[in-house]
C-alpha cells in the first residue's frame, strides 16, 4: 500500500498537520522538477541560493498547455484575515530576485489554488494529485489554477493549498472538486479536507480545526487566534471565546512517504471545554 492510504486506512487525522509559512514566492518552472523541487530542477545557481536567503516559502507552479511566453511569478502574504496575492511582471526567471511585491507587484483577486503533483518527491502526489488538477480545471479558472511542487505531507495526497489565505487541504477527492472550489472561492473552508492554515503552529491548526467542526464555522474569519501559552489555545469565534487544550501522544507506526521505513506519528489531541475530544 502506498503511505496515504496507510495513513488513510489507520486513521490518521488532517488536523494540525499543515506546513508553516506566511510568505510566499511561486515561480512558473516548465522543466521537469527534481525530487527536491528548487534545489535540482535546472535553476539558475544564483536564483536556487537566493530563495534559501528570501524567508519566503518558494514552490515551482506550471500549467500544462499554457502558451509559451515569459514565465509568471506571483508573491503571496498571508494574515489572519487573508492577506494578499500579487503577480511579479518578470520576463526570465532571475528576474525574480529584483522584483519588489510591493512596488511591482500587480494585485491578482484569488484564491490561486495550487495541487501537489510531485510525483518525483513521492509517487502519492502524482497518482492522487493529477486526478484532482484536472477535476478541478473544470471549476476553478485557469489563471487561479496550477500545480505545484512539493507541499509536504506525501500521506495526505492529494494536497491543496489555496493562496493567500493559505489553507491546506489533504486527501481531496476528484468528485468533491465542485464542493472545494466553490467553497474557497467563497473565502470559506472545506472542513472535510481542512488539514489547517500555514500562518498557525501545529497546536493552534488543531486547535481551530476542532473547533470549526464542533461549531461548525467555515469562514475564513469565523475563527481568530486569541492566545497561545504551550498547550493552551484561545480561539475567538462568532458565539464568545473557546479555550482548548492540545495534547501530543504517539500515533500510529507510518511512512511519512512512499518507500520510507515505518515511524510513530505526532499525534494532537484537542479537548474543548464542555465538548467531547478531538483527536486530530
Amino acid at each position: 500500500m502506498s503511505c496515504s492510504q496507510l495513513a488513510s486506512a489507520a486513521g490518521l487525522s488532517l488536523a494540525g498537520t499543515a506546513g508553516r509559512a506566511e510568505r510566499w514566492l511561486l515561480l512558473e518552472h516548465r522543466p521537469p522538477w527534481g525530487p527536491d523541487g528548487t534545489d535540482d530542477s535546472g535553476l539558475p545557481e544564483a536564483l536556487v541560493a537566493w530563495f534559501r536567503e528570501i524567508g519566503s516559502r518558494v514552490h515551482l507552479i506550471r500549467r500544462p498547455g499554457r502558451p509559451q511566453g515569459p514565465p509568471l511569478a506571483f508573491a503571496a502574504r498571508t494574515t489572519e484575515d487573508g492577506g494578499s496575492l500579487v503577480r511579479l511582471p518578470i520576463d526570465r526567471l532571475e528576474d525574480v530576485m529584483d522584483a519588489d511585491p510591493v512596488r511591482d507587484g500587480l494585485p491578482v483577486e484569488g484564491p490561486l489554488v495550487l495541487v501537489c503533483t510531485h510525483a518525483r518527491r513521492d509517487v502519492c502526489c502524482g497518482t492522487y494529485g493529477v486526478p484532482v488538477y484536472n477535476a478541478l480545471r473544470r471549476h476553478v479558472p485557469s489563471e487561479l489554477l496550477w500545480r505545484s511542487s512539493h507541499q509536504g505531507g506525501h500521506r495526505f495526497a492529494a494536497n491543496v493549498l489555496a493562496l493567500p489565505e493559505a489553507v491546506q487541504l489533504g486527501r481531496v477527492l476528484p468528485d468533491a472538486a465542485d464542493t472545494v472550489a466553490r467553497t474557497l472561492a467563497e473565502r470559506r473552508i472545506p472542513l472535510p479536507f481542512y488539514r489547517g492554515r500555514t500562518l498557525h503552529s501545529p497546536e493552534v491548526q488543531a486547535a481551530d480545526a476542532a473547533v470549526r467542526a464542533a461549531l461548525e464555522l467555515d469562514r475564513l474569519t469565523d475563527v481568530r487566534l486569541l492566545e497561545h501559552d504551550g498547550t493552551r489555545v484561545v480561539l475567538a469565534t462568532p458565539s464568545g471565546s473557546v479555550e482548548v487544550t492540545v495534547e501530543e501522544r504517539e500515533g500510529p507506526t507510518l511512512p511519512a512517504s512512499c518507500g520510507k521505513e515505518g515511524e510513530p506519528m505526532r499525534v494532537l489531541e484537542a479537548t474543548l471545554q464542555g465538548l467531547e475530544p478531538a483527536n486530530t
